[in-house]
């Protein structure tokens, strides 16, 4: 029976890379399904994304991987071979409802192309969405003595549950250095503006204050760089003088929840490659 797989690399720029990957494919017998590829000429660098299908036990996903050793040292590619199994997600939340609400609709649609296998939160008010969905819930309290023990619980979750990708789902507590590093490039984020901007406390409040005529939300990789971390997506919608906070906050949170899970979805799809500060995004 045919499974399907998705390989990821980027590399640096040079005759062959594209033949090196089809003839390796090719000659394993699976059937290229989509490919897509960047060149960037300012960086010197190719991107690609290539998914495919081919007879394989879960004993041969391991021994393509190996075999594929050979081609990406040649290349000197740094790549990644996913099979088809869909990421196990951990979502945390604080009180704010709306990310939430919409990445359970979305799973529950089936289209969020990962698994949602729980929700953790600083508070208790969102148990009862959470549980309605059939996820646990995991109350884990933070103050400034308990941080520590807090992160140090949430790692043990995310082992727990097996978690691929945490979510932050307007989860209002800063994640420390150690443990952003610890996931790196497994933690996404929403931010309520189109970065860089209205950063802090009544974003919508900062907005009319400033008269703005874009509202916007930024999903984005965590990284010790508190709001710095790669953008995924953008969200960004029309408004004008006669929206007040509440109305931008309305709007805001509509952007909000696109723009993550889009981000989300991506990323499950393994459409995001990682460079440095930035990223590359196969839509």
């Amino acid at each position: 029976m045919a499974r399907n797989f998705t390989l990821t690399l980027r590399c640096p720029e040079r005759a062959g890379i594209v033949h090196a990957v089809t003839e390796f494919l090719v000659d394993r017998g699976c059937d290229i399904v989509e490919h897509q590829q960047f060149d960037d000429n300012v960086r010197g660098q190719l991107f690609l994304r290539t998914s495919f299908s081919c007879s394989a036990s879960e004993r041969e996903t391991d021994e393509l991987r190996s075999e594929f050793d050979s081609v990406a040292r040649e290349f000197a590619m740094d790549f990644q071979l996913w099979d088809e199994r869909r990421p196990r997600i951990l979502v945390m939340v604080s009180k704010t409802a709306h990310c939430l609400n919409d990445l359970l609709f979305r799973w529950r649609a089936g289209n969020l192309d990962g698994e949602l296998v729980g929700v953790v939160s600083n508070h208790e008010d969102l148990r009862p969405m959470a549980e309605a969905a059939g996820l646990d819930f995991v109350h884990v309290p933070v103050t400034e003595a308990s941080k520590a023990a807090a992160e140090a619980r949430l790692l043990e979750l995310v082992e727990e549950y097996g978690a691929d990708l945490v979510v932050l789902a307007r989860y209002m507590q800063v994640l420390s250095d150690d443990l952003c590093a610890k996931l790196e490039g497994r933690v996404i984020n929403i931010h309520h503006s189109f970065l860089p901007g209205f950063k802090g406390a009544k974003p919508y409040h900062q907005a009319y204050d400033r008269g703005v005529k874009y509202v916007g939300a930024t999903a984005h990789y965590v990284t010790p760089d508190l709001d710095e971390g790669p953008i995924i997506e953008q969200e960004v919608l029309r408004v004008d003088h006669s929206f007040d906070p509440r109305a931008l906050a309305t709007v805001g949170r509509d952007a909000e929840a696109l723009a993550l899970s889009r981000a989300v979805r991506w990323h499950c799809q393994h459409r995001v490659l990682l460079y440095g500060r930035s990223t590359v995004v196969f839509r």
